[in-house]
């Protein structure tokens, strides 16, 4: 298979010197959906803006499809992982979802008729159909949360990553989201506490804790690893913390 995306012993410290990340390496491969789960500070979401660019490694490298993240192609890498943020507000910011689900393509350079084109098939994908004309600020949390993956999706990504989707999501929504995003094809990496989620939707789990990967593995076999999970903050029927 080909791989999508390949971290080779990324680390990464904030600017006051405290570590973040520390040598993680992995290999994600096209259609896979992996689960990344940890305890709070464990650099999972640190990990996700390293994907296109958003942080830069203090060391390691970024591999996304077969090219090394650098300074010269960032546009191009943004265009190719769609980043769907744990609150949906930082990513919905236009006047109506219309606006916010066309401004990626916009800001790509497609021509109008292709940009009407793609906010159609993306919020179709998330069962928003003729939600086009509403303001953002009227949306439910799951509408709010479907609406800033539309915003994704209109990019025509490789590589889905979300930051916990179900974070605020009533049973239904989160079932309903969860539905969504098995229909969809293309890669998917998702950060996520909720291990009943993670359970219905990745077959591959990865526990990462103090910025690093701890097990690697089918998620049959490490969510059922009661010990490994304990130790990781990660026992059954206990929600884990997100940075």
């Amino acid at each position: 298979m080909t791989e999508v995306l390949g971290l080779e012993d990324l680390s990464y410290r904030y600017p006051n010197g405290q570590p973040a990340l520390s040598g993680v390496s992995l290999s994600i491969e096209d259609g896979e959906c992996v689960a990344i789960v940890g305890p709070n500070g464990a650099g999972k979401s640190t990990l996700l803006l390293h994907l296109n660019g958003l942080l830069q490694p203090t060391s390691g490298r970024v591999r996304l499809l077969g090219q090394v993240l650098n300074g010269d192609n960032l546009k191009w890498a943004r265009q190719r992982v769609g980043l769907v943020f744990q609150n949906p507000d930082d990513q919905l910011f236009c006047p109506t979802v219309f606006d916010d689900v066309a401004f990626g393509p916009l800001n790509m350079g497609c021509p109008d008729e292709e940009v009407r084109w793609r906010v159609r098939s993306a919020l179709d994908a998330v069962n928003l159909a003729g939600f086009g004309a509403r303001s953002p600020l009227h949306l439910s949390v799951g509408e709010k949360k479907r609406a800033a993956l539309a915003t994704v999706l209109a990019m025509s990504p490789e590589l889905l990553a979300l930051d916990e989707p179900s974070a605020n999501l009533d049973p239904g929504g989160k079932w309903a989201l969860v539905s969504l995003l098995k229909g969809l094809s293309l890669t998917r990496l998702i950060v996520s506490h909720d291990l009943e989620m993670v359970r219905a939707l990745c077959p591959r789990v990865i526990i990462m804790d103090r910025g690093r990967i701890v097990a690697d593995g089918p998620a049959d076999e490490i969510l059922a690893d009661e010990a490994l999970l304990a130790a990781h903050s990660l026992a059954p029927g206990v929600p884990v913390s997100l940075i």
